[in-house]
């Protein structure tokens, strides 16, 4: 059924007001994608302040190094808990250990950081970060306490 000409007209003069061509509705450019982990890695530590850094740095970096070439929309909510896992499995041990407990509540936070620059520079929406559908593991009681009485003698 052939288009009515006076449909037409309105709507190359609408198309017109609009300063789009014909041509430009028949481009059919996907969507951009976001960076990979390893190409947004660099503005992320750069705007990151000198706490964040020597906090966050090391699992950022384990981060890029786990998903390089992976783009940020495409890390889900179980990669980064496997991450956080593999972290608390390979932390250092020392006498003050929690048995890398406290190494994967700093991954999470690493990544809800590195998540939360993305949503501020509009290259995911706020809701499709997989950091903030984890939960951080809760803090246990510190070990520290007041010398007893035998132990001051």
């Amino acid at each position: 059924m052939p288009a009515d000409p006076a449909t037409l007209a309105a709507a190359r003069h609408v198309l017109a007001q609009l300063g789009v061509t014909l041509a430009d509705l028949q481009t059919t450019d996907p969507a951009p994608r976001p960076p990979t982990i390893a190409e947004y890695l660099p503005r992320v530590t750069a705007a990151a302040g000198p706490g964040a850094r020597h906090t966050y740095g090391t699992y950022w970096d384990r981060m890029a190094t786990t998903w390089p070439d992976r783009p940020l929309d495409t890390i889900t909510a179980s990669d980064i808990e496997a991450l956080k896992q593999q972290m608390i499995q390979t932390a250092r041990t020392r006498s003050n250990s929690r048995n890398g407990r406290h190494a994967g509540e700093h991954l999470i936070a690493a990544a809800r950081a590195f998540y939360t620059r993305a949503i501020a520079d509009n290259l995911i929406p706020a809701t499709a970060s997989p950091a903030h559908r984890i939960a951080k593991p809760r803090r246990l009681p510190s070990t520290r306490r007041a010398l007893t009485e035998h132990e001051l003698e």
